[in-house]
């Protein structure tokens, strides 16, 4: 069992970040002690890096609670979850596309002002003969 200040150096989110997940159903409801006191379980820290690491790829929140939600409602929503994942890793996939065609755009600009120095730093040279 972990406090929520624990949990926040562990993932490296703030307190406030872990309870509004809660709050809006991306992570299920943490068990709390007798006095109130939030105390994540294992299953709990697994949520809450499991969310972490699906935010970090860029899934919408939307479509986290919806896997949530899923989950909750057991096995006979086994079917749905793997579609919504195949599907944002669908869109995570075409992103990755997209950010390829970018560097790959940018590489070519950057290679142009390198030249683009080549170019002026020979005629400085030649100027100084």
């Amino acid at each position: 069992m972990m406090t929520i200040a624990e949990v926040s150096r562990k993932y490296n989110l703030s307190p406030d970040t872990l309870r509004y997940y809660e709050r809006i159903g991306l992570i299920p409801a943490v068990h709390r002690n007798k006095s109130g006191i939030r105390d994540y379980t294992e299953e709990a820290c697994k949520w809450v890096e499991f969310i972490k690491c699906m935010r970090s790829a860029g899934m919408p929140i939307e479509a986290l609670i919806e896997y949530v939600a899923l989950f909750a409602q057991g096995d006979e929503t086994i079917e749905a979850r793997k579609d919504l994942l195949i599907e944002q890793r669908r869109l995570l996939a075409e992103k990755m596309e997209e950010i390829r065609a970018t560097i790959e755009r940018l590489d070519y600009k950057i290679e142009g002002y390198e030249k683009g120095l080549v170019i002026k730093e020979k005629e400085l040279r030649e100027m100084e003969l």
